[in-house]
């Protein structure tokens, strides 16, 4: 709390302008801005609508269910993309956008339905490519052995 010149006690806003949340998937990094706006979603300045049919709908989902708890969808989101595939591009982005809604609006509802509907929209798949190993070609494959 801050004290104004007349002495008295100014309480500093509770609600947060902009809340900025990543989410990983494989290789690809999205970072997610939220706040307050009309209901815009923008990957890489792009809206999401202008995406592939199945993408739009696996960025639609966290969107759809925030609609159906909150009783409406008043944010703007804006998530940068980068490295990985197009496929973990919007995996990452997905995540990032559960994660800013849940964070900015604070609500534990919300959690509980994306906990529920897919633990993805909150939890990062941690799941990596597997190393090479020594003196083989790939992770997994070995030298053919010959035994005669």
């Amino acid at each position: 709390m801050e004290k104004n010149k007349q002495g008295k006690k100014k309480q500093k806003s509770k609600e947060q302008k902009s809340l900025t949340v990543s989410g990983k998937r494989k290789t690809a990094i999205a970072k997610a801005t939220i706040k307050k706006g009309a209901g815009k979603i923008l990957i890489n300045k792009i809206p999401y609508e202008n995406l592939d049919f199945f993408k739009k709908l696996s960025i639609k989902e966290p969107i759809e269910l925030a609609k159906n708890v909150l009783g409406g969808f008043d944010f703007d989101i804006e998530v940068n993309v980068k490295g990985g595939g197009s496929e973990s591009q919007i995996g990452a982005s997905r995540l990032a956008i559960g994660k800013a809604l849940v964070g900015f609006t604070k609500s534990i509802e919300l959690k509980r339905v994306f906990s529920s509907y897919d633990k993805s929209l909150l939890v990062a798949d941690i799941r990596r490519k597997e190393a090479y190993k020594p003196g083989d070609s790939k992770a997994r494959k070995k030298r053919q052995k010959s035994f005669r």
